[in-house]
């Protein structure tokens, strides 16, 4: 009928299309992600890099945000972040310094601390994380 007539012209079209090309299998060892992610030169789920590299993002975001520095807010005990500019969906996150350390935004990663409570080296080495 018509539906089958219709049809054969893309199945042929279909066909065409495939090859019988040998594929190129690269020899580079595989890249370690962040998350240390890596699999054996013979894991299957790496068929998926046999017609293009791996592509490894080397700038992670906490290592970016790690290297920006805490920001001092002097003597103030609650401080807000929001991520520098509130409209680009970063929504208004109130911290509390009171404890010695860095305090951390749990949106952003952006970390704070109250100049009259931390003091020494030892009391920026102390790690708060506000969410």
């Amino acid at each position: 009928s018509m539906l089958c007539v219709r049809g054969l012209p893309r199945l042929a079209y279909v066909r065409y299309l495939s090859t019988k090309l040998p594929v190129t299998i690269s020899n580079t060892p595989d890249k370690v992600t962040h998350t240390g992610q890596t699999w054996d030169e013979k894991d299957w789920r790496l068929q998926r890099f046999d017609v293009a590299p791996k592509m490894v993002n080397p700038n992670v975001a906490a290592t970016m945000i790690a290297e920006k520095a805490a920001m001092d807010c002097g003597h103030d005990s609650v401080v807000y972040c929001d991520g520098g500019d509130a409209a680009l969906g970063h929504p208004r996150v109130f911290l509390n310094l009171d404890k010695p350390g860095l305090h951390a935004c749990g949106y952003c990663g952006n970390r704070f601390y109250n100049s009259h409570v931390t003091k020494s080296a030892e009391d920026m080495a102390i790690n708060h994380l506000n969410c």
